[in-house]
């Protein structure tokens, strides 16, 4: 083990792989993210899960329990089912989640393994009802059960009469069975699951080569993702064989190639599942012998790095969110593409998924750093807090506001995906390896590992220090550098400690009953877009802080198929600073910035003053997280 101030080249401990942590050796003390836990569980009690399952009863032949299904929203529609999927990986993480209490988690665990049971009921009935054995689904019936699994097959795929996104919908399925499996240790839950995955491998078995193109050109989720997953849970070699029939070798060349703009109009969210899946051929299959054949998926590991870096770095805004209207633009056209419907939620919980996994194979702090930015500015910021409901888009055009989904009627997929998010909010506050553990987040928690037990207090807005206490044990400790850090300092039972960083991380040995002070000095920083000159957004440290812009005629329509969205923006202005240009401003913005407290901040300037606030809790009003601004030289 390292020693207290040892360089991390010369720790062991740096070359052991991480590994994600389990859900319920963390327990999330933060004030606001144990708001958000609370009003998640309300709404996920809330839920009639009869209903959720009115369809599957129905394709299956079977006797609904309840009266109908839910009329809102998309669970009417062709891609109904798809939320019950969402639901059960939501109730068994809240199952594991030690947020709640141990009543609330059995609730939670109750519901899950009640669904699953009928879902098995509805499976032993697939074929009396005219599917192949195993099938499921939970969308309003067509002719028979398997119709828009066909219909894609045949190029027919109308959104109301024919198919929408079946492969997609599978996926969902298939990932809250695998959750309820693996969470909830549910024996039934399994044998669904293995059930719907021999399905799944039995069909794609029988897919020409025309068959596949054809079906790969329409949105279907992380199936490659998934099935991988199955593959690692039993080892069977046909789980591994059917997650590569998913897997998009020409959108990898292409992303391997990487051309200038080789995502300018892709769909956001159709894509990076995929991307997911890809990184998970690498993780549970590189070096392996599959039929016989060792495997070598070192491409899918820079497919995901270069796909990652691509988005982060040509297609994302400061939230960590990206998209269009769901889609990619050109690279670094950004400042252009501001409306009312950016930022589609799924997309960042995509997102984090692939940051994450990506720390665990290649350790690059990176990831890190991306997540904390996305999962305060874009997560977090994705629910309202007093009601617990989640955003689709959330605009990034000054003068909007976010638009929430409804209880009943708005089961939109970023729905689900909040159903998620906010069930699993501390999965990547630490990270384990071998005698080791790694602090991603600053957030107030209690780890409980193999190695140690370790107790953080952090309050970011309100200070620079953060607080651990060893129990337990001894390991090595890692602690992320934040990129927003001005400056840093390590103690250790009150003894600041010289030790070197290297890759992004404080390396120090720790034992039980120590105490350590990590200091992450706090600044107001600028940032800009690459075709967005005088357009600013500034950060507090890792938080975004937006514009304040009033509550007038805050109308909502919809856009798409019944996406909520704010109407019009405010009108704002393009502000005048006593600086010679805008850009020598935002380089000495931090003084320009006034401190107010509490997250306040005020910008005074020649025509006018802002007054701004951390954008993830700015839930209530019109906002401005890019404001256009002009100095003395700059041209009006």
């Amino acid at each position: 083990m390292c020693k207290k101030g040892e360089r991390m080249k010369d720790c062991a401990c740096e070359r052991a792989r991480r590994s994600f942590v389990g859900l319920h050796e963390v327990v999330l003390t933060d004030e606001y993210c144990a708001n958000a836990s609370e009003k998640e569980y309300a709404y996920l009690t809330a839920v009639d899960s009869d209903k959720l399952l009115y369809w599957f009863y129905r394709n299956a032949a079977c006797t609904p329990r309840a009266e109908q299904g839910y009329g809102g929203g998309w669970e009417s529609a062709l891609i109904g089912g798809h939320t019950l999927g969402h639901y059960l990986t939501a109730l068994a993480q809240g199952a594991c989640n030690r947020a709640f209490s141990s009543k609330q988690r059995a609730k939670l665990q109750e519901i899950a393994c009640s669904i699953v049971t009928e879902l098995r009921l509805c499976q032993s009935n697939a074929v009396p009802a005219g599917a192949h054995e195993g099938f499921l689904w939970g969308a309003r019936s067509l002719s028979y059960p398997e119709e828009q699994f066909d219909n894609v097959e045949r190029g027919k795929t109308d959104i109301t009469t024919q198919a929408w996104v079946p492969w997609y919908t599978m996926h969902k399925l298939l990932s809250g069975l695998y959750a309820v499996a693996t969470l909830c240790n549910s024996q039934t839950a399994k044998q669904v699951l293995l059930a719907l995955s021999d399905w799944v491998c039995a069909r794609v078995s029988g897919w020409s080569a025309q068959t596949r193109k054809q079906t790969l050109s329409i949105e279907y989720g992380g199936m490659n993702d998934i099935l991988y997953a199955v593959y690692a849970l039993t080892g069977e070699e046909k789980y591994a064989v059917a997650a590569h029939a998913f897997d998009e070798e020409d959108l990898f060349a292409r992303i391997v190639k990487g051309d200038a703009d080789y995502l300018d109009g892709v769909h956001a969210n159709t894509t990076i599942p995929k991307i997911l899946g890809a990184l998970n051929r690498y993780a549970v299959l590189h070096g392996k012998e599959l039929a016989g054949e060792r495997i070598d998926a070192a491409a899918c590991l820079c497919v995901a790095e270069r796909f990652f870096d691509r988005v982060v770095s040509a297609h994302t805004y400061a939230t960590g969110g990206n998209s269009e209207w769901e889609h990619f633009g050109k690279d670094g056209v950004l400042d252009k593409e501001r409306t009312n419907c950016n930022c589609e939620t799924c997309n960042t919980y995509n997102m984090l998924k692939l940051a994450r996994l990506l720390f665990a194979v290649t350790g690059k702090k990176q990831y890190l750093d991306y997540y904390e930015n996305t999962y305060y500015n874009a997560i977090l910021s994705s629910q309202n807090p007093r009601t617990g409901m989640t955003t689709y888009f959330q605009p990034m055009a000054s003068g909007y506001f976010k638009t929430y989904s409804s209880p009943e009627n708005s089961f939109w997929c970023c729905t689900g995906s909040g159903m998620e998010s906010m069930t699993k909010l501390q999965d990547s506050v630490y990270y384990a390896a071998q005698g080791a553990v790694y602090v991603s987040l600053y957030l107030s928690s209690v780890y409980e590992g193999k190695e140690i037990v370790l107790a953080q207090q952090a309050d970011l807005e309100r200070s620079d220090d953060v607080f651990f206490e060893v129990r337990g044990g001894a390991a090595q400790l890692f602690l992320r550098i934040p990129d927003w850090a001005a400056e840093t300092a390590l103690y250790v039972n009150g003894e600041r400690v010289e030790t070197t960083a290297r890759e992004g991380f404080f390396c120090v040995g720790v034992r039980s009953g120590d105490k350590l002070r990590l200091t992450l000095k706090k600044r107001v920083t600028a940032c800009t877009l690459p075709d967005g000159a005088g357009v600013y957004a500034f950060r507090y440290g890792p938080f975004l802080l937006s514009a304040e812009l009033g509550t007038m005629n805050m109308e909502t329509e919809y856009t798409g198929v019944n996406v909520t969205i704010a109407k019009r923006a405010a009108q704002t202005k393009k502000y005048r600073v006593p600086y010679p240009t805008a850009a020598a401003f935002a380089e000495n913005i931090d003084g320009a910035m006034q401190r107010l407290g509490n997250g306040m901040f005020r910008l005074v300037c020649e025509n006018g003053e802002l007054t701004y606030s951390l954008h993830y809790k700015q839930h209530l009003q019109r906002y401005g997280i890019y404001m256009r601004f002009a100095g003395k030289g700059d041209q009006a």
